[in-house]
C-alpha cells in the first residue's frame, strides 16, 4: 500500500469490482481506451492483473480517496496481459466525478516513484489517444516524451526513461 497526500493505493480485491466497473465500464469515462463490457469482464481484467503482480512485482493499484475511501480510480504500472509487448506501461484510470482535480498527478507521481526507486526500471511507456488533451498534457509534465504516433492503435506512444539512466 502507498499513501499519498490524498489517496491510498492498494492492491485490488475482487471486492472492489462493482465500484471499478462503474468508471471502467462506462463508456464516456473510458472513452480513450478499452471499456468493460460487463462486471464479469471487469473481474477478469483485474484478476489477470493481479496475478501478473504476483509474476512482476507490480500491476494497477485501486484508488481510494484517503478522507472517505471511495473508490475513485484504478491505475499504476503493468506489462499489459492483453497488449503485451510494450514493455512496463503506466496506466491510469479515473471515475468522472474525480477529473480534473489532480489525482492523476498523485498516482503517477507515485507510481514513478515506485517505478524509480523500488523497481528500478530504466523507462516506463504510456499511451495517449490525440484527442486526449489531460492525459497528454499529465504524461509531458511528468517527464513522458512522445516517441511516436501508433496508427494501429490511434495513439500516442510516450516514454519516461529513469533519472538514472
Amino acid at each position: 500500500m502507498i499513501v499519498t497526500d490524498r489517496l491510498i493505493l492498494r492492491r485490488p480485491k475482487l471486492t472492489d469490482v462493482p465500484a471499478l466497473f462503474e468508471f471502467l465500464g462506462d463508456p464516456n469515462a473510458m472513452r480513450f481506451t478499452h471499456v468493460d463490457g460487463s462486471p464479469r469482464e471487469c473481474r477478469r481484467r483485474v484478476a489477470v492483473h493481479e496475478w501478473r503482480r504476483r509474476r512482476d512485482g507490480y500491476a494497477p493499484w485501486t484508488v481510494e480517496l484517503k478522507e472517505s475511501g471511495r473508490i475513485i480510480g484504478w491505475g499504476g504500472l503493468y506489462d499489459d496481459p492483453f497488449d503485451p509487448g510494450w514493455g512496463v506501461e503506466l496506466g491510469y484510470y479515473f471515475h468522472p466525478d474525480s477529473w480534473g482535480k489532480g489525482f492523476g498527478r498523485e498516482l503517477t507521481a507515485a507510481a514513478m516513484h515506485e517505478a524509480d526507486e523500488v523497481l528500478k526500471l530504466p523507462k516506463v511507456g504510456a499511451f495517449a489517444r490525440p484527442e486526449n488533451a489531460a492525459s497528454r498534457r499529465l504524461l509531458e509534465k511528468t517527464g513522458f516524451q512522445v516517441v511516436r504516433y501508433v496508427p494501429e492503435m490511434e495513439r500516442y506512444y510516450f516514454e519516461r526513461l529513469s533519472p538514472e539512466s
